[in-house]
């Protein structure tokens, strides 16, 4: 009973902050809603003016910054999932900051010797004033003991930032069953499940050796990537709530003014960001799921360096071969070899006919050749091919909707740095080695060598094989593995609209709040 008094309490206040910014009920669609979310609208209070020419993502956005680093994370969560809040408020969650006033230096130290279990001077020579600072932790620059000394990046947790999460989380969760247990929508889209997913996300980041731990898997698996770097672990002073790695000397990437007046051409950078990105999704099957301007650097020798690692993608070798055939499919323009992949996969339920699924590809596909290249986005295609899937039942596949979505937030830095880029082209050399790796004779070879089941699904899949095999072996002898020139760049523009400005879903979200409001005003 108590606890969920303390819930109820923490959700109502929630409730008056999301108000003050009109997220709660947004204005536009408060005349669509029941009778019952209007009165709640009214006895929350209005917002101020100021907030009147922000679309409803972006007050939205405001207001979750606003209420702290649970509500931080909730809202990088939502970001991800277009199919519950609309890509429109989706892209604004997508761009929110996660920035908060620093802790106190001294608090920090105290931090690292309970976490290390020594004093801080044994450790560092110097610990200097805290350089950024989110929801969850901050980073200081210092210099270990030892000789030579080196310079590190010392990253803490807030004090007591785990009671804070876990007092939010069980507020969610309080209001994600009771919307559960009322509502039919808030079923199917599985609100429960959401916050299950916020808990164990963050439990991750609050344990900064899994961070340590991430960081140590990527640096291996791109150590022979000669324009890509991860700055190395500290493990003797990394602990479970301190994480320190080597110091990036380095120029940011929102910064290309510099990077030009160091003799970078922010152009060739661009393609960089590209291609790493890829290389790293396609071939090892890990990204970096956190790629914006803030976290990525070029150092001397025009290396990208990356920091921050509490979030990683994964690719499975199945999603990775599933995307493998899907792009063969298309390059091929052999819809019907797409919808069967899909089918294969367990993606699209067969109930929908096969050759309706493989038109509604052939509408995605087609549009493509023939557009200029430089009008492509991947990330959009992707999106559209999610948004289509999704109209014949395709659940979503997390892994992929991770990738798509740090797709958009690559593409921005790229775009940023080179308003021309063509993503096509930048992205090529990284296709085309994935393309061969998975499509391939020696891929083929290795199943075959894997035992007598590869070797049946290499009879099966034969035809196929040589069919798809003919049309990229045509392209490479044209000079390299291609779309047509005009090619994939309409796909961006044919996404399916949407009109809402807010979903249905968040109307569920906010009655459940309102109600429980209006129960202790």
């Amino acid at each position: 009973m108590l606890r969920a008094l303390r819930d109820t309490a923490r959700l109502v206040h929630a409730a008056r902050v999301l108000a003050r910014y009109d997220a709660l009920i947004p204005h536009e669609v408060a005349r669509s809603v029941p009778r019952s979310l209007k009165i709640a609208r009214a006895l929350l209070g209005r917002a101020p003016m100021t907030n009147s020419d922000l679309s409803a993502g972006v007050r939205l956005a405001l207001a979750l910054q606003s209420l702290g680093p649970a509500y931080i994370k909730l809202g990088q969560l939502l970001a991800t999932r277009p199919d519950i809040i609309g890509e429109e408020t989706s892209a604004a969650l997508a761009a929110l900051q996660d920035r908060l006033p620093p802790f106190a230096t001294e608090l920090a130290g105290a931090e690292v010797e309970a976490a290390l279990g020594a004093p801080l001077a044994a450790s560092f020579v110097s610990f200097e004033e805290p350089l950024a600072a989110a929801s969850i932790a901050q980073v200081h620059r210092a210099t270990t003991t030892g000789d030579p000394p080196r310079a590190v990046a010392v990253k803490v947790l807030r004090p007591r930032v785990e009671i804070e999460f876990a007092r939010d989380l069980s507020a969610f969760a309080f209001a994600a069953r009771w919307a559960e247990r009322c509502s039919a929508e808030a079923r199917r889209l599985r609100l429960v499940a959401l916050v299950d997913t916020l808990a164990a996300s963050v439990a991750m980041e609050l344990d900064l050796r899994m961070e340590a731990a991430a960081a140590s898997e990527f640096a291996e698996r791109t150590a022979r990537d000669e324009e890509f770097r991860v700055p190395a672990v500290d493990w003797e002073r990394t602990g479970a709530r301190v994480l320190t790695t080597e110091w990036v000397d380095g120029i940011p990437l929102r910064d290309a003014e510099a990077l030009a007046a160091a003799g970078h051409d922010p152009k060739k950078v661009a393609v960089l960001v590209v291609r790493a990105f890829l290389t790293q999704a396609l071939r090892d099957g890990f990204f970096h799921a956190d790629m914006h301007q803030g976290n990525l650097f070029v150092d001397a020798e025009g290396r990208l360096v990356c920091v921050d690692f509490g979030i990683m993608g994964r690719l499975d070798e199945a999603m990775r071969r599933f995307l493998a055939e899907t792009l063969a499919g298309f390059l091929a323009r052999d819809y019907q070899r797409v919808a069967n992949v899909h089918y294969e996969a367990g993606f699209v339920s067969r109930v929908h006919p096969a050759p309706l699924f493989a038109q509604a590809l052939r509408a995605i596909g087609e549009p493509v050749f023939g557009r200029r290249a430089s009008s492509v986005s991947m990330a959009k295609l992707l999106q559209q091919l999610f948004d289509t899937t999704r109209r014949f039942d395709m659940e979503l596949q997390p892994q992929l909707v991770l990738l798509q979505k740090t797709m958009v937030v690559v593409e921005g830095v790229a775009r940023g740095l080179d308003p021309e880029l063509d993503i096509w082209e930048a992205s090529r050399s990284a296709i085309e080695g994935w393309m061969m790796q998975q499509m391939g004779p020696e891929a083929r070879l290795r199943d075959a060598a894997e035992g007598v089941s590869a070797l049946g699904r290499l009879a099966r899949e034969f035809p196929h094989l040589l069919r798809n095999a003919e049309s990229i072996s045509s392209m490479l002898a044209e000079g390299g593995l291609r779309l047509h020139p005009d090619s994939v760049r309409q796909i961006a523009q044919a996404r399916i609209a949407r009109t809402n400005h807010v979903s249905v879903a968040l109307w569920i979200a906010a009655g459940a709040l309102a109600v429980l409001a209006i129960g202790l005003i």
